[in-house]
């Protein structure tokens, strides 16, 4: 066995020795790999990785509150924040906080712009209108309009503004405002709706006997999205039954169109039509007779202050005869009324119920609305005695004026 030589000067010590031989040359020179160190230094003490300096967070927030201009105050401030951080941190994002700056700034003038000329206010107007899915609620008592496809139920989208004297699909008598909160639901919204229209349909066609029988209240009500955007408006139109058909001229019957004493006559009508449409739900009296005597004595009550408010009105020659003989008819309702309201017993309310009725006639107020030029048709089931025992007859009653 052959003894290998001691190491020599620039021999390592140990039994494994590097190749001495010398890598092939081309016939070009050298190869063309490097022979100098494969990696560069660390450039940061002792991390195993090459990491940069951080971005500083204020300049990210600063620079997407300014792209999306919701708060430019904050944007501004934030923006001045990180560039005093990135100044003493030696972080990075300079760019980003000067940028978030600006754009801050530009938004938080255009705010005071908008502000100091209104157009905030158009702005989130604007804003509601879209969230009602298109539906335009910009709509003001006694506008008439024409609904897409010609129909107010099971839709929405942009209504078109028609005159009023000329065929349309319906018109706005008016508006009114949810409470504030959450959103209550839509069954919620609709029932709050449909109570407070019916409730103010009065106040903007005072003379029942002028809208037609085939006319009733619609509404647009505010759906959940546009509630988060603040909608809370409710819309009360009037619209026809009839599908297919339109209305036809105003149904604007208040003190805006009326005289003094039309308005007079027609606020002591709806003395009696309020106590009328507080009837119990229950359709017998027998189910309920508590309520029904209950009821009978408001009708009471609001025949009495009827005959009262017409007694102290002083009226045009024409129409002074025709109302004095209504408020004699109107005290002759009320006791018969009055004694429904004590009556002992469901057949003695039938029979005092019965009188009163037929003395709340609708036609025994054609002659006093003739002399005032008021509308003289009767509407369609507007009078005459309970046909049977489970009509309640409130209907009927309502219109004795």
């Amino acid at each position: 066995m052959s003894i290998p030589p001691p190491p020599g000067p620039q021999q390592p010590h140990g039994p494994y020795q590097p190749s001495q031989q010398q890598p092939p040359q081309g016939p070009y020179g050298p190869p063309a790999y490097p022979q100098g160190p494969e990696y560069q230094p660390w450039a940061q003490g002792y991390s195993p990785y090459n990491r940069p300096a951080p971005v500083n967070g204020f300049a990210i927030t600063s620079l997407v509150l300014g792209v999306l201009c919701c708060l430019p105050g904050l944007g501004l401030v934030f923006g001045l924040i990180a560039l005093r951080q990135i100044r003493r941190r030696g972080e990075r994002g300079a760019g980003l906080a000067a940028g978030g700056a600006v754009l801050s700034g530009i938004g938080l003038a255009l705010w005071a712009l908008m502000l100091a000329t209104g157009g905030a206010s158009s702005f989130w107007e604007g804003v509601k209108e879209g969230a009602r899915d298109g539906a335009n609620s910009s709509m003001v008592k006694g506008e008439c309009f024409d609904a897409p496809g010609g129909r107010l139920s099971g839709g929405g989208g942009v209504v078109t503004g028609v005159p009023c004297s000329g065929e349309h699909d319906g018109e706005v008598f008016a508006s009114f405002r949810l409470r504030d909160g959450g959103y209550p639901g839509d069954e919620s919204v609709s029932r709050t709706a449909d109570e407070r229209c019916y409730g103010l349909r009065d106040t903007y066609a005072m003379d029942a006997w002028a809208v037609p029988d085939d006319v009733d209240v619609y509404y647009l009500t505010p759906t959940e999205r546009g509630w988060r955007a603040g909608d809370r408006e409710v819309t009360c139109v009037f619209g026809n039954v009839t599908e297919g058909a339109n209305l036809t001229g105003s149904l604007r019957n208040d003190a805006t169109v009326l005289d003094a004493d039309q308005v007079a006559y027609l606020r002591a009508a709806h003395i009696l039509n309020a106590a009328v449409e507080s009837a119990p739900e229950a359709d017998r009296v027998e189910d309920d007779m508590r309520g029904h005597k209950a009821w009978a004595g408001r009708i009471s009550a609001a025949l009495d202050g009827q005959a009262r408010s017409l007694r102290g009105h002083r009226w045009p020659g024409a129409a002074r005869e025709p109302v004095t003989v209504l408020a004699a008819d109107l005290d002759r309702a009320r006791a018969e009324w009055a004694k429904a309201a004590r009556a002992a017993d469901a057949d003695a309310f039938y029979r005092y119920y019965d009188t009163g009725l037929r003395l709340l006639d609708p036609r025994k107020g054609v002659p006093a609305r003739r002399a005032l030029g008021l509308e003289v048709t009767p509407p369609a089931g507007g009078g005459g005695a309970r046909d049977d025992a489970g009509d309640d007859g409130s209907e009927g009653s309502g219109m004795a004026v």
